[in-house]
């Protein structure tokens, strides 16, 4: 059994599903209007949704003869919060490459004094 994470990132690896993402990002939509900038059948599109759907990121409802698709954000959550924890480590390393950087332009301000 794959982590919910492990699956979230594996439907994220596609360029093809980041793209329907943020096409639903700004709404819910149906198939066809998401289908529609892709150079892919339809059946292609669909498969990219089941993988967005088993991933929990996208969910799809009935209104009559309209099915629309919804991103479903709570998965992402858990992405950023786990994404969050190395962008704290590469600020703090990133803070320590700034001292240093300042201690060593500190220590060429005399000599560029002296000239």
């Amino acid at each position: 059994m794959t982590d919910q994470l492990s699956v979230t990132f594996s439907a994220l690896a596609d360029p093809t599903r980041r793209a329907i993402l943020a096409r639903l990002a700004k709404g819910e939509t149906t198939v066809m209007q998401l289908a529609q900038p892709f150079e892919m059948s339809l059946p292609a599109v669909t498969k990219h949704l089941k993988v967005l759907q088993k991933a929990g990121l996208v969910t799809q409802s009935r209104q009559a003869q309209w099915r629309p698709c919804r991103l479903e954000a709570k998965p992402l959550r858990q992405v950023a919060d786990w994404v969050g924890e190395y962008r704290r480590f590469w600020e703090e390393r990133l803070d320590r490459l700034e001292e240093y950087l300042n201690e060593l332009q500190a220590k060429e301000k005399p000599d560029e004094q002296a000239e």
